[in-house]
């Protein structure tokens, strides 16, 4: 692997264990600050606000800038944010520094895929784009049960210290290893959303949305899941978290070779069928160990396995508009995890128990597979599978 493409893996892999930590600590949070379940989910969805607010403003605020500039500046800020939160007093400081720390989420992926993309061998883009998002995958199967690790061992407070000083390292590698490359041509803040005016992109950011959305439902509560429906210790949550990280690792792998063989759009057609299918099993199989570890891990699989495909496919329909075409990708992607960190815990609140959420995630994952069904039907004589060249 190229230096510049092992620093840009490790901003996503720091990247992906700020959003996904959560998950694992969400009951001590909650308990050590005396507030609800539901309640701690909301930093899940204020931490995807961030990303969704984060990249339209870097895009505003630095498009002229150098590439690399604009990396170390959302490096300085993911430090920055993780080491106030690991510091935070109480719910609402907590709330504002899970937002602080999502804001470079999505530009990071913007300004990486381009940049991954320009330092890449001829003909090996996508595989270049491919092992800058491996990184989140490597954080879901490490970094995430070395979270809940820390925090079932000592305080929840460690994995968000953790991440600010990775946050230091990844500031340090970018410095180090990613080339001075220059600006972006200039379209104007307008011509970075000129893209939005087709129909095609806003079909592929609604199944990204819905469709990892659906996941986020079940998988935003998944650890209370585990402990009171499948009855599991707190000391097994590190393995779970790790089998679910090692589904993502995998799912992502294949989702990408799948993509190159049998189209962009199908393949995330034929996945949500999958997810679908594994969250309704989800829902009535929760009180049985095995066989929830065994859909949690279908599930994960499937949630990284339309990740390459849909940031191909939103890069293929936003020529010319690069920097906010990538970013969208992972603007729609958490704005999914917020509406479903919320919609999930709904029906908790009304007490229904922990394996209700998976039911809500059935029908909102529906809403992306009718979006994508959509796309391709409308898109068929136009469809590009090729090599991205941006």
């Amino acid at each position: 692997m190229k230096k510049s493409l092992l620093a840009l893996a490790s901003g996503t892999l720091g990247l992906g264990i700020a959003e996904f930590v959560m998950m694992g600590i969400l009951p001590n949070v909650a308990r050590d600050l005396s507030i609800s379940i539901p309640e701690a989910g909301h930093f899940i969805s204020a931490y995807a606000i961030g990303v969704c607010v984060g990249a339209p403003l870097t895009v505003f605020v630095a498009r002229t800038r150098p590439l690399k500039q604009i990396l170390l500046g959302l490096a300085a800020i993911y430090v920055i944010g993780n080491l106030c939160a690991a510091l935070a007093p109480e719910y609402w400081t907590l709330l504002l520094m899970r937002f602080v720390s999502g804001l470079p989420h999505g530009a990071f992926f913007g300004v990486g895929s381009i940049v991954a993309e320009r330092v890449a061998d001829k003909g090996k883009t996508s595989q270049a784009v491919a092992l800058m998002i491996a990184g989140m995958t490597i954080a879901n199967l490490f970094g995430v049960p070395l979270g809940t690790l820390l925090s079932n061992l000592f305080s929840w407070r460690f994995p968000f210290l953790f991440n600010g000083c990775w946050g230091m390292l990844v500031f340090f590698l970018v410095w180090k290893w990613i080339p001075v490359l220059p600006a972006l041509p200039d379209v104007g803040w307008k011509g970075q959303f000129r893209f939005l005016r087709k129909l095609a992109p806003w079909l592929i950011i609604l199944t990204t949305m819905f469709g990892n959305g659906g996941v986020f439902c079940w998988f935003s509560y998944v650890t209370p899941q585990m402990l009171h429906e499948a009855g599991f210790q707190p000391e097994s949550l590190t393995w779970i978290m790790m089998l679910a990280g090692l589904g993502m690792t995998i799912g992502n792998l294949v989702g990408g070779r799948c993509g190159d063989l049998y189209g962009l759009a199908p393949v995330i057609q034929f996945t949500q069928v999958f997810m679908m299918l594994a969250l309704l099993g989800t829902f009535l199989f929760a009180g049985v160990p095995w066989l929830s570890v065994l859909l949690m891990f279908i599930c994960a699989a499937a949630l990284f396995a339309v990740s390459p495909p849909q940031q191909l496919l939103l890069l293929q329909n936003s020529r010319r508009s690069e920097m906010m075409g990538a970013a969208c990708v992972q603007i729609a992607f958490n704005l999914g995890n917020a509406v479903g960190a919320y919609a999930g815990g709904l029906p908790i609140d009304a007490g229904l128990g922990y394996r209700y959420p998976a039911l809500v995630g059935v029908f909102v994952v529906a809403l992306g597979w009718v979006c994508v069904t959509w796309y391709i039907r409308r898109e068929r004589r136009h469809f590009i599978n090729e090599p991205i060249r941006l």
